[in-house]
């Protein structure tokens, strides 16, 4: 389960995209910069107001979103 502490949707940031808790560094720039063949390490130095537990927090949200979703279809 996503905690609170991890993202936060506010229209004052960012016109409410969904951020990292705490910051105005937006949940897709870790998809984007992991698309792009770039590692968590090197998302992280370039975004350092994320944490590398809020950046874990957010793959194992994914992860766990997406399988719950290949089993409901199974």
């Amino acid at each position: 389960m996503v905690s609170t502490q991890l993202i936060e949707r506010d229209p004052e940031k960012l016109g409410g995209t969904p951020v990292f808790f705490g910051t105005r560094v937006p949940i897709k720039s870790l998809f984007d910069y992991l698309e792009a063949g770039d590692s968590l390490d090197t998302f992280l130095d370039d975004f350092p107001t994320v944490t590398h537990e809020q950046a874990l927090g957010a793959l194992e949200a994914s992860k766990e979103w997406l399988l719950t979703q290949y089993e409901t279809a199974a």
